[in-house]
């Protein structure tokens, strides 16, 4: 697969499962009516409405962008801090992509049924691990065949399990 554009929604994936990331980049999308992924877009919908939603920049979409204390906050909003790894590396690939374009910001995981917000900051560190994953996103999505399944604690509630256990 040619000119691999590694977005948001490709650095969520590989964190949890590499085979999901595969599908998710040739398009192959999961159960769109699956509860999990139609709760997340009502909770998405219906959550911080005083802040302007669904910004696109480039390859990346934004959940929300607002002002705070003069600086400019992203926000993601995610339905639980169950993948808080996989959020916490969409929100910092955000802040990466805006940082290019010369546009400082601070993140903020959103979790509404929790009533819980987290603080993120893009480091060296966090940049580094972003730089290690893009790498491994391009070989996953470049194979032409995805990777094996493999059952892992995920699989329970996911929207792609008839693709990888029909």
């Amino acid at each position: 697969m040619e000119d691999v554009k590694i977005n948001g929604t490709l650095i969520w994936y590989y964190y949890i499962c590499p085979r999901e990331t595969w599908l998710m980049a040739r398009h192959l999308t999961p159960d769109e009516h699956d509860e999990n992924i139609e709760w997340g877009r009502f909770l998405h919908e219906h959550s911080y409405e005083r802040d302007k939603k669904e910004i696109a920049v480039g390859n990346i979409k934004i959940d929300l962008l607002k002002k705070d204390d003069g600086g400019l906050v992203i926000g993601e909003v995610k339905k639980s801090s169950k993948y808080l790894q996989s959020a916490r590396m969409q929100l910092l690939f955000y802040l990466s992509e805006l940082s290019k374009l010369g546009i400082k910001a601070e993140g903020q995981l959103m979790f509404p049924e929790e009533k819980k917000i987290i603080d993120v900051h893009l480091d060296q560190e966090a940049q580094a691990e972003l730089d290690r994953a893009c790498v491994a996103i391009a070989d996953i999505v470049g194979a032409e065949l995805p990777p094996q399944p493999a059952r892992i604690h995920w699989c329970t509630n996911c929207a792609y399990a008839e693709m990888c256990w029909a």
